[in-house]
């Protein structure tokens, strides 16, 4: 907990100038806004841990109220707004498990899986022929991702997916 909401630890230095006192520079990720600031703390100086747990869920579906989310365990349902949700949506998927943060109960954010399969639906035809260029050609999934792929992709085909930088890696098998 800093300045009363929920934060993450980015990064951290712990510095000594010369005969001054030991400090702390950290980095730190608002988990409410997702805004980043960074401050200095004495290094003798206690921070409260914040009430965030994390919790399996599945993605149920989307509506004009949000994405909503049952916990996997008690059944509960939950409701993630389309600003928590963020770049997420171009990943998520029908009945996909995911990890929720919770604070004092209420959702405020997911991570995903570290890869997902998504469906081609819609990129250039290969040029036949060209089989000396490797160069990647622009491609957008049926979740409305874009991104590049090798020139052998073709629409309909199923590919991986990095979650993390929206990369292609692979052809499903």
């Amino acid at each position: 907990m800093f300045n009363g909401a929920p934060h993450r630890v980015m990064d951290f230095h712990h510095h000594t100038p010369g005969n001054l006192r030991a400090m702390v520079q950290l980095k730190l990720r608002n988990l409410l806004s997702g805004t980043q600031t960074e401050t200095k703390v004495a290094s003798t100086e206690d921070l409260e841990e914040a009430d965030v747990i994390t919790s399996r869920a599945s993605f149920l579906y989307s509506d004009a109220d949000g994405y909503h989310f049952m916990n996997s365990e008690s059944y509960e349902q939950f409701t993630l707004s389309t600003e928590a949700v963020g770049e997420s949506v171009y990943y998520l998927q029908d009945q996909m498990d995911v990890d929720l943060t919770l604070f004092n109960g209420d959702p405020i954010g997911l991570n995903l899986p570290q890869t997902v399969v998504l469906t081609i639906a819609d990129t250039e035809p290969e040029m036949k022929g060209a089989t000396a260029s490797n160069s990647p050609k622009p491609a957008k999934t049926d979740t409305g991702l874009a991104l590049t792929v090798p020139p052998f992709v073709k629409i309909g085909d199923r590919i991986v997916v990095n979650t993390e930088n929206g990369t292609y890696l692979k052809r499903a098998e």
